[in-house]
């Protein structure tokens, strides 16, 4: 009988995890486009706005100045349009630009043309997006939960498609375990990415909105907020009973290269003879085959 590789054992704890196909394989989305055309002039009432737009909140700031830009240069950089049907186009990009030009009372915006399906005017939308650095980090975390909900990306091909660090798009994704109030307050930038970081770090939601309302009622800063953190976890700590001696530096820096690889909190624990155990937490089926994919297994 042919000895099972460690792929095969993966394989199998996949397979009775019921999770495999969805985690283990890189499905490539099929991407279907032609090179632009030359810029066209295209009536505004023919246009409609992209439903894949990332972006949900526009700034009327912003918006007025290019209002004025436009009133003074017209549109410099025409938008990108995908032809419906006849007379029928949408946004792929550039719908500020299209807002603007309502507001302003143009008929015509010149547009470039260009075939693009459904999954790949996602993708577009999303990147062209996020390269600005306009989204609030709520909308960025749901564009990517899309692109790996609809198009079925992994972690890893999805921080190849947006060109982000793959520890960056997980720690966007995390924010989506925000309770409501706090995924508002990101989204008002009450708070910032780091404050909600620093809050995802409390378990009990009850303690997370009252760390929360003491933030915005002493304007915290991160690495204020991450010390106050620190006061309602350090009792548990000093009650919880342990017969394990404290790591050694040796083995508290393998705990912080294994987190940083994991992503993840590891447990250590180490005897005074050397003998001792790895704990890695998973919080659901999907969280453990993220972490089988990275130790290959």
């Amino acid at each position: 009988m042919a000895k099972k590789t460690k792929k095969d054992l993966g394989k199998g704890i996949r397979a009775l995890l019921g999770d495999d196909s969805k985690t283990t394989t890189n499905r490539t989305p099929k991407k279907t486009s032609t090179p632009l055309t030359d810029v066209q002039e295209i009536l505004l009432s023919q246009i409609e706005p992209n439903p894949f737009q990332p972006r949900t909140d526009f700034s009327a700031e912003d918006l007025e100045e290019l209002v004025q830009s436009i009133k003074t240069y017209g549109i410099i950089q025409p938008i990108t349009l995908r032809r419906l049907a006849p007379n029928k186009y949408q946004i792929i990009s550039g719908e500020r630009r299209f807002r603007a030009s309502k507001i302003v009372g143009l008929e015509k915006v010149p547009a470039y043309l260009r075939t693009a399906d459904d999954q790949l005017m996602l993708e577009m939308a999303l990147v062209e997006n996020i390269q600005r650095a306009d989204l609030n980090p709520m909308e960025v975390a749901i564009s990517y939960q899309r692109l790996i909900d609809e198009c079925g990306l992994t972690h890893e091909t999805l921080s190849e498609r947006v060109g982000k660090k793959r520890s960056s798009v997980t720690n966007y994704l995390r924010l989506l375990k925000l309770p409501p109030q706090l995924a508002q307050g990101l989204r008002e930038q009450k708070i910032t990415m780091g404050h909600a970081r620093a809050l995802l770090g409390i378990d009990d939601i009850a303690v997370q909105l009252s760390v929360y309302g003491e933030v915005l009622m002493k304007e915290l800063s991160v690495r204020s907020t991450e010390e106050l953190i620190r006061t309602f976890k350090e009792p548990a700590v000093k009650n919880k009973k342990t017969s394990s001696p404290a790591l050694s530096p040796e083995y508290k820096k393998v705990k912080k290269d294994l987190e940083s690889k994991l992503e993840t909190q590891v447990n250590i624990k180490v005897d005074k003879n050397g003998k001792g155990a790895i704990a890695i937490p998973f919080s659901n089926t999907k969280d453990l085959n993220r972490i089988l994919d990275i130790l290959d297994i």
